[in-house]
């Protein structure tokens, strides 16, 4: 057996066990064909994506879909943020296609949440796409054919690749792609090593520290998340580079960013990661500020989704109105100048 990409999907290795000591395992995504292979052509118009926006990794999907400019060639149906309850027929914990459902938080429907539209079926639940394929799975993203009707891939990773290699045969705006994906062999190991450290410590750590039942296995994920912020931290720092490679916005940048987007309003409290905020490491904080500048990064994602999805879906499904100060969020990140307040407090 290959030995498992820690930049892609958690080991597996004792998994059962592991679970029932209390540690948070992530289990690996069934569907991993790819465009350009088995059947499915770079072409525009023809995929369509399925996600959540409260998800972090749907959001590496539509955040490369934004930065690619592939708005308009990939069309995209958004779940509402909280799953299915124990009243719904076809069970707890499901995402649902519901733009009618009403949010605690607002005490209004989502206007970005929209029915399924790709299958030509009106799938209630994203568990019914899967079911067509014969599939038990049940998760998002997924990355859809729609003249084949069948699902390419599940895996976040191996989406937000093929989206980057393939962004021109998909119809996206050239004008707008930053150095995401391009060949620069120079750099490609440094990335990768980023790209493992940041899955492993931040991206799936911020959930092994969130939802491990374990004292100890949460403050090995606590530590290992900061200690990763500190380094990064420290990077930025060291020659006043814009992103964590350089000059060029990349990959690791993309990886990185819906977890460091969620940190302060979200993670510091249902995540128990409260060592610190981002704002509290001004590099870093700068760093937020520039990628949520860029073009089309603000429109990929909503902390509205946010706080509805991982707090709506807490025991009594009230959801924090805060951080107030500063100020409030996402308002923060058009004000790289917090960090230095914050640094002077």
């Amino acid at each position: 057996m290959a030995q498992t990409d820690r930049s892609v999907q958690e080991d597996q290795t004792d998994a059962k066990a592991r679970r029932a000591g209390g540690e948070f395992v992530r289990g690996v995504s069934g569907f991993r064909h790819a465009i350009g292979d088995d059947g499915f052509p770079a072409e525009p118009g023809r995929y369509h994506l399925f996600v959540a926006l409260n998800c972090p990794w749907c959001h590496r999907v539509t955040l490369a879909r934004s930065l690619l400019g592939l708005e308009t060639s990939i069309t995209m149906d958004v779940a509402f943020p909280n799953r299915t309850g124990d009243d719904d027929p076809e069970g707890p914990n499901l995402w649902e296609f519901a733009p009618h459902r009403i949010a605690t938080l607002t005490g209004a429907t989502l206007p970005e949440c929209t029915l399924e539209t790709a299958t030509g079926r009106g799938m209630r639940l994203a568990k019914d796409v899967y079911r067509f394929e014969e599939s038990e799975e049940q998760s998002l993203p997924v990355l859809y054919d729609k003249h084949q009707k069948r699902i390419v891939n599940n895996e976040s990773a191996e989406i937000i690749a093929m989206l980057g290699h393939w962004a021109d045969d998909l119809g996206g705006n050239s004008q707008r792609q930053p150095e995401l994906f391009r060949d620069s062999p120079s750099l490609q190991p440094e990335i990768h090593r980023l790209n493992e450290q940041i899955y492993v410590t931040i991206n799936n750590g911020a959930y092994k520290a969130g939802f491990s039942s374990d004292q100890v296995v949460y403050e090995a994920a606590f530590k290992a998340y900061f200690d990763t912020l500190d380094d990064l931290e420290h990077l930025l720092a060291s020659d006043g580079r814009p992103f964590l490679t350089g000059d060029s916005f990349t990959e690791a940048d993309l990886r990185l960013f819906p977890t460091l987007y969620r940190h302060d309003p979200v993670y510091y409290v249902r995540m128990k990661l409260n060592g610190a905020r981002i704002l509290d490491y001004p590099n870093l904080w700068r760093w937020l500020c520039r990628v949520y500048a860029l073009p089309g990064v603000r429109d990929s994602g909503s902390l509205v989704h946010c706080r509805q999805g991982y707090f709506g879906r807490s025991w009594n499904r009230v959801v924090p109105l805060g951080p107030l100060q500063p100020m409030t969020y996402p308002e923060a990140y058009d004000h790289p100048e917090l960090a230095d307040i914050a640094k002077a407090l």
